[in-house]
């Protein structure tokens, strides 16, 4: 099975218009550590992942690309 974490969460962010640093603010991150989990170079704890889901409105399966539910 192929990780698209970093490719789902770079989709949603630019589906609904935000910048890195925007989103990063947003979720409390340094906007560099939300970088390396789009660019899939760290792994997001389990709570920031479902915390990501709730704000975009979708499952953590959709996230790990377990579905494409989104």
């Amino acid at each position: 099975m192929k990780i698209i974490l970093g490719e789902r969460l770079k989709e949603l962010r630019e589906d609904r218009g935000y910048t890195q640093k925007q989103l990063s603010d947003k979720l409390g991150l340094n906007s560099v550590t939300y970088l390396h989990y789009e660019k899939e170079q760290r792994e997001p704890p389990l709570s920031l992942l479902a915390e990501i889901a709730v704000f975009y409105g979708v499952s953590v399966d959709y996230l790990l690309g377990l579905n494409d539910d989104g």
